[in-house]
């Protein structure tokens, strides 16, 4: 006898008879397990990959890639050593910048918030502040006119929009007869802008370089030097190469380290969330067991019918194992087409949802970004159904075992 006839009655195993549907009917609750295992874990890493990828993309939206400051009170000498930098061919843009803490006082309305002072044409260069603003541009930040580019967030904390006028207030303070008093400034909104990512919206503010320097007192020093490098994931190897380049004395900061925590818990969280669902996929995996020793029992004439007509213990295994890989297979397919269309389609489901319920499921302020977006990855993808497919293969093989140890005579005298 050749194989095909144990793929056509496995196969055959997997339908009902008139007579009785209890066969198909667990076979089917197994399908609908791998299914949902395998959609459940294509959904949750797309998410996370999703979130991840954003989190990034809104992150070096207004940090730059690396970072040089001098140790000290600034960095003097900045024009030649932005010079030097330059000429690395691994290092597209560099820009100037001067960075303080201050309190923005509006009315009754007080909030803290990081004040960068930048030079707009050579901002656009190293970030893309420029295409976050909701108002204004860029260029409103003039030398000597005072004006402040502000989040959306901290806009609307202070409860003012662009025309009105902030106070800006710094610690380093200035000595009058009533004693110490801290530096005050005016300045006039001018722009707001929104990275779609909290802790900027909430707690950064933009001035003019020059505006900065006098405010702090810098004269002709900066704080730093921000860096736009050819390929951001060698920005840890390129910024400490440029230092070195210039014989030390730097520190050097990157986008990596700056928000290291960010990226490690995400990727920890990526590898939990994988092992725990994997254990759903694996429960509904080994139910397959449970279906098959209830198949073998059920089929118990069938088994001693073939094996007198000349089927051997290995066909009759075979059979049995090919009953199991196909529901692995057609829950893996079933999953796979579940998970790719919910991945899709993540975002909009969740507004609905929203919607429907009137709640907001990710607030900005503790989430950092207030959607859900999903990115679905063919390494992820393959991991999870291949794994599937394993799973439901070996949760196989006890049964088929068990199956091929059956006796004929001992079966076909009990029909």
């Amino acid at each position: 006898m050749n194989n095909r006839w144990s793929w056509f009655v496995g196969a055959r195993y997997l339908r009902a008879r008139t007579t009785n549907r209890f066969v198909s009917f667990i076979s089917s609750i197994s399908i609908v397990g791998v299914a949902l295992g395998v959609a459940v874990l294509i959904v949750v890493l797309s998410v996370m990959n999703g979130f991840e990828t954003e989190l990034r993309t809104r992150i070096l939206a207004l940090t730059s890639h690396a970072s040089l400051e001098s140790f000290g009170d600034g960095l003097a000498d900045w024009e030649r050593v932005r010079a030097e930098v330059e000429a690395n061919p691994d290092v597209t843009a560099v820009a100037p910048y001067v960075l303080g803490e201050a309190m923005l006082l509006q009315g009754e309305a007080v909030s803290g918030a990081i004040v960068r002072g930048i030079v707009p044409a050579e901002e656009r260069r190293v970030s893309a502040l420029g295409e976050k603003l909701l108002s204004g541009t860029l260029d409103d930040l003039a030398p000597g006119d005072w004006n402040i580019i502000l989040g959306s967030a901290l806009a609307r904390e202070l409860r003012v929009g662009v025309g009105d006028r902030v106070v800006l207030a710094i610690s380093q303070g200035t000595v009058t007869p009533a004693g110490l008093a801290p530096r005050l400034r005016r300045f006039t909104v001018s722009g707001i802008f929104e990275a779609g990512m909290y802790e900027f919206d909430r707690g950064l503010a933009f001035v003019h370089l020059e505006d900065a320097a006098r405010l702090w007192r810098m004269e002709s020093r900066v704080t730093g030097l921000r860096l736009a490098l050819d390929d951001m994931f060698l920005a840890p190897e390129v910024s400490r190469r440029v230092a070195m380049e210039l014989g030390g004395g730097f520190y050097v900061s990157d986008w990596t380290r700056q928000h290291v925590n960010f990226f490690r818990s995400i990727q920890l969280s990526k590898q939990m969330m994988f092992t725990i669902l994997l254990l759903v996929v694996a429960v509904a995996a080994f139910n397959i067991v449970s279906t098959l020793v209830m198949v073998v029992k059920d089929k118990q004439g069938d088994i001693a019918i073939l094996r007198t007509l000349g089927a051997s213990p290995r066909g009759i295994m075979r059979v049995f194992v090919i009953q199991g890989a196909l529901i692995g297979v057609a829950g893996t397919l079933a999953g796979l087409l579940l998970g790719t269309v919910l991945a899709l389609n993540i975002e909009q489901l969740v507004r609905a949802l929203e919607a429907a319920v009137g709640t907001t499921f990710l607030a900005a302020d503790v989430y950092f970004i207030s959607d859900l977006p999903a990115e679905l990855r063919l390494g992820d993808v393959l991991r999870i159904c291949g794994t599937a497919l394993v799973l439901a293969v070996l949760s196989t093989i006890y049964p088929a075992w068990r199956a091929a140890r059956s006796q004929p005579a001992e079966a076909l005298r009990h029909e």
